[in-house]
């Protein structure tokens, strides 16, 4: 436990913190640094693995703590600790992808803090998708083993998420509606054009911020969160403050405590000075 913080700033990266051109903004990035000196914690709460955080995101000296995978872990970056854990047992992962060969998508998962993807489907990427920074971010970070279901039945280790990506609309839409009926104790979300991640129904930003305020023993109602997207409505719930980007989607402004600024207009600068700092 760790008494020195008065409250919790969490904070989406894609399309919230970061703008556009995935960068951090030098007046994001100034705001930021004000709030941790007046005793915030700054915790990034992403989709993404540890290592895909962007590293100026990863590098900024006042980053102790961290949520990823859409809440799947939560860790304290100085000790190394793994504060809270929800994954998907590799058997029902499996079955998953057994599913889903039977559709034109690819898949990939994130397990131990890495992301793979069978060979043949990252060389179908451009097929899946339109979006240059998600093609590009996919193309980047997803290594590539020879066929992703043996290589999770020879590891025999859970996963912290898979998500698949298609060009077709009517299997995405069919997809989110039978996945949940098919399979156990899992929660669907789209943060991307053409995807669906699939976590553990505990993997959620939400949960993910609630264990990370009883660890540093912060009051849930002093948390601050911003978002824009469906993995983000967890958290925008389960937040004291929740804050939605103007360029969120529908269901984030619907429940959010407050509209701010888009992602790039520095609306997280502008929501904290609002509700933090009192500016």
């Amino acid at each position: 436990m760790d008494n020195r913080y008065k409250g919790i700033i969490a904070l989406d990266l894609d399309g919230t913190l970061l703008d556009s051109d995935k960068k951090l903004s030098p007046v994001n990035r100034a705001v930021l640094e004000h709030a941790d000196r007046e005793g915030w914690a700054i915790v990034p709460t992403t989709g993404r693995f540890y290592g895909a955080i962007p590293q100026i995101v990863r590098e900024l000296p006042f980053i102790h703590f961290a949520i990823t995978v859409n809440g799947a872990e939560v860790a304290d970056l100085s000790s190394g600790e793994i504060i809270y854990k929800a994954e998907i047992p590799y058997t029902q992962a499996i079955e998953m992808m057994e599913y889903m060969d039977n559709y034109p998508l690819i898949y990939d998962c994130y397990q131990g803090g890495e992301s793979f993807m069978t060979a043949s489907m990252k060389e179908k990427i451009d097929e899946m998708t339109d979006d240059a920074q998600y093609r590009k971010m996919l193309k980047e970070l997803r290594r590539p083993v020879n066929e992703l279901k043996a290589f999770l039945a020879e590891r025999k280790q859970d996963i912290q998420k898979t998500q698949f990506v298609t060009y077709d609309v009517d299997v995405h839409k069919e997809l989110m509606n039978m996945l949940p009926e098919k399979f156990d104790n899992i929660v669907l979300s789209v943060t991307a054009k053409n995807n669906i991640e699939i976590n553990n129904i505990r993997a959620n930003k939400g949960e993910a911020l609630w264990a990370l305020a009883d660890y540093l023993g912060v009051a849930r109602e002093c948390t601050v969160s911003f978002g824009d997207a469906q993995n983000d409505i967890s958290m925008i719930k389960a937040a004291g403050t929740g804050i939605a980007m103007s360029n969120a989607c529908d269901e984030i402004k619907a429940v959010a405590d407050f509209i701010t600024l888009s992602n790039d207009e520095d609306g997280v600068a502008y929501g904290i000075n609002k509700f933090c700092l009192n500016k």
